[in-house]
């Protein structure tokens, strides 16, 4: 099953989806996205997650410990 995870992270951050697994699923797939996209040149290394969806990322790292 293909997930539009932009759309998943964006919900959750809005609110409008609980953070569940699917949204640390997808920030973790569109992390590692970019990871590739930064790989691809130096034209994209300035490029980054936003700060609220590091804060997201961070939030599952404290679940975790």
């Amino acid at each position: 099953m293909d997930f539009n995870h932009c759309q998943i992270v964006r919900e959750t951050l809005t609110g409008q989806r609980a953070v569940d697994e699917q949204s640390f699923a997808s920030v973790a797939i569109l992390a590692e996205r970019l990871e590739r996209l930064k790989k691809l040149g130096e034209n994209f290394g300035s490029v980054g997650l936003s700060d609220a969806v590091e804060e997201l990322a961070k939030r599952k790292s404290a679940v975790a410990v």
